[in-house]
């Protein structure tokens, strides 16, 4: 029996993986396999939106309460920053995303910031302060 898309993800995805490396293309659905290709595209720029929104949190939360500095924060900041220039490595076709991406994810960070220090929304900068080589310095 076959294993369907919409009720059994794993079993349609392996049962797919096998009709195609064994060539039997017109037993594909390939709406569905364009539709799965796109998702792992997007699911990585998702990855690079939320590792950027940590990051500019704890910058914030650094910047802006200097006497609560911990070195977590500092650790956190050096992992996102290794993390985001590995998935970029990776996928350089985010290259040209990553200030869209930093902007977009500047207010969700706000809000993180916000959340985490008790300092109000409205006391960060609007627009994100930091310069892409200040949020991602080269490696």
């Amino acid at each position: 029996m076959a294993a369907d898309y919409a009720t059994d993800f794993y079993g349609w995805a392996t049962e797919t993986a096998r009709k195609l490396r064994s060539g039997r293309l017109a037993e594909v659905n390939l709406d569905q396999v364009a539709e799965e290709i796109e998702s792992l595209g997007k699911s990585e720029q998702q990855q690079l939106s939320n590792r950027l929104i940590i990051l500019l949190a704890h910058m914030l939360k650094w910047e802006f309460q200097p006497s609560r500095r911990k070195s977590s924060w500092q650790g956190t900041i050096k992992e996102q920053r290794m993390r985001i220039h590995l998935l970029l490595r990776k996928n350089p076709s985010l290259q040209p995303l990553v200030e869209e991406t930093i902007t977009e994810a500047y207010s969700l960070a706000v809000i993180m910031a916000s959340n985490e220090t008790r300092i109000v929304e409205e006391d960060f900068p609007r627009a994100c302060p930091y310069s892409r080589t200040e949020i991602l310095p080269p490696q």
